[in-house]
């Protein structure tokens, strides 16, 4: 049979009903207008797969052959209108059909080397959206872009851990690095120094505000992007797994009109999540609430918002002494790090005004030990402090693959773990990607400083002396909350552990 044969032509894509483009682009069977007729479009190199394909799908449009460079522009365009549409279609396809799309983009990007001589060729706008894309799908609060000696790799971060997306070429890379550089109004010139951004993009009709920092390395820029939620992501109290106890006890403390609260932890452990979540309890438009945060991670409704920059000197310090002068009923300083701001904050708690803040301590009784450290005497402390929250995420088992387990008799008395009662471990599945864990849930101690905690901090005990008396008088700690999840079967061992279960 022989084709009549059409070089140097610049054809459009022919889009109609009924036909697979996806599995038709597959087997290099294109479809284009010649004139006023519908025809199929084959290349030398593919012939016989192209054929296959037309008489499985019982296709009757006339075969015309094209040239090599004419059959790939086409082929292209086809690629163009076929990962778009897959992107647009984003929230109706299954999380499978977009990974197919992604890596088919990613193939088509590599096999197409002509294309890549722009951070701003269609393709790489593509992948770059499509990565946003995937990591709100998959619930990630952080996307990784690293440059390793031989090629890029792109993980994000799921529940707390970093989990491998997909690996890039490298020549690609560094034009995702510069794509995403230039939607940061960053510096793409400039690979020597590290670099800060800010960006927004939409997706499925939501507005994601999104922080970057850029970081030269040995083997090329690494790019760390934290996907920033907006006020009406931020979750209530008994959203972010708190227990009822726990909650009610707080939205009493939430009351009071002047005195500082503080929410205690590790990094990552969703300190500033409960701030704001706390911010969105109380605000109301009879309220004034000025906050003082490094970076602003929510963009919070009926809440002023200030951005600490120590380039021009608006360090934590300076911005609550401002903020002061502006009238507040309520403060939030995203955290107490040094003796000054210790200070002001206490003044500011002691004033008249509501202070929220954050400390890095292990437990919530620590908090008193640090901020005398930091130059606070024990009798300001006492009279402004009100109540401290120590808080953990933990990661939550999936329901769909987990499985009994038995834990060691030695775990089980060190604990003083109940025998009887039934334990269970991760396996991994479809559904929780493989990992065995599927969402995390807030646990925290509530440290409440009450007449006692006053009077035995005026008699000069320690904060380890005060929290064994707490603990005589029912206050649960976080261990103790991980040892109840475990008994329900809410989280594993292994990662009660890994949280701090041994913390006593």
């Amino acid at each position: 049979m022989k084709l009549p044969i059409l070089e140097h032509v610049n054809l459009e894509p022919l889009i109609e009903e009924g036909i697979d483009y996806k599995s038709a682009i597959k087997n290099h069977l294109l479809f284009a207008n010649i004139g006023r007729e519908k025809a199929a479009i084959v290349s030398k190199d593919n012939l016989s797969s192209a054929l296959n394909h037309k008489a499985r799908i019982g296709n009757d449009y006339k075969v015309y052959m094209l040239d090599d460079e004419s059959f790939e522009r086409l082929y292209h365009k086809f690629q163009d209108i076929q990962t778009s549409s897959d992107f647009e279609q984003m929230q109706t396809n299954a999380s499978e059909e977009l990974i197919e799309a992604e890596s088919e983009l990613l193939e088509f990007i590599q096999n197409s080397q002509n294309l890549l001589n722009s951070e701003e060729s269609a393709p790489i706008v593509k992948l770059v959206n499509s990565l946003f894309f995937q990591a709100i799908k998959k619930g990630a609060s952080d996307i990784h872009i690293e440059i390793h000696e031989k090629k890029g790799e792109v993980r994000f971060r799921v529940d707390g851990a970093l989990k491998k997306h997909l690996d890039i070429e490298k020549s690609v890379t560094n034009l995702v690095i510069n794509r995403i550089k230039v939607i940061s109004n960053l510096d793409i010139s400039e690979k020597r120094i590290p670099q800060d951004g800010r960006t927004q993009v939409v997706i499925s009709g939501k507005t994601l505000d999104i922080r970057v920092s850029v970081l030269p390395t040995y083997h090329g820029e690494r790019v760390v992007m934290r996907i920033l939620m907006q006020s009406e992501s931020i979750p209530t109290l008994e959203e972010l797994g708190f227990v009822k106890e726990t909650t009610q006890a707080f939205y009493k403390l939430l009351n009071h009109s002047h005195g500082m609260i503080l929410v205690t932890g590790p990094t990552g452990s969703g300190k500033s999540t409960t701030l704001h979540s706390f911010l969105q309890h109380i605000a109301s438009p009879d309220k004034n609430i000025i906050t003082i945060e490094d970076p602003v991670e929510y963009n919070a409704d009926h809440v002023n918002q200030i951005q600490v920059n120590d380039k021009v000197g608006l360090t934590f310090a300076a911005g609550l002494r401002s903020i002061l002068r502006q009238d507040p009923d309520v403060v939030m300083v995203g955290e107490i790090r040094d003796k000054e701001t210790a200070q002001i904050a206490i003044q500011a708690a002691l004033t008249g005004h509501l202070l929220l803040s954050t400390l890095h301590t292990n437990d919530a009784t620590s908090s008193l030990t640090r901020l005398m450290d930091m130059g606070i005497e024990d009798y300001l402390l006492s009279s402004t402090l009100i109540g401290v929250l120590a808080q953990r995420l933990v990661r939550k088992l999936c329901d769909h693959c987990k499985v009994p387990t038995l834990l060691p008799a030695p775990v089980l008395k060190e604990l003083n773990l109940d025998e009887r009662s039934v334990y269970y471990k991760a396996v991994g599945c479809r559904k929780c990607d493989f990992s065995g864990y599927n969402g995390r849930q807030a646990v925290g101690e509530l440290f409440i400083m009450n007449n006692e905690v006053q009077e035995l901090m005026k008699r000069g005990l320690n904060d380890h002396e005060i929290r064994e008396v707490m603990k005589s008088q029912g206050m649960e700690t976080i261990s103790d909350k991980l040892k109840a999840m475990m008994k329900n079967g809410t989280t594993s061992y292994e990662e009660a552990l890994r949280v701090g279960i041994m913390d006593r």
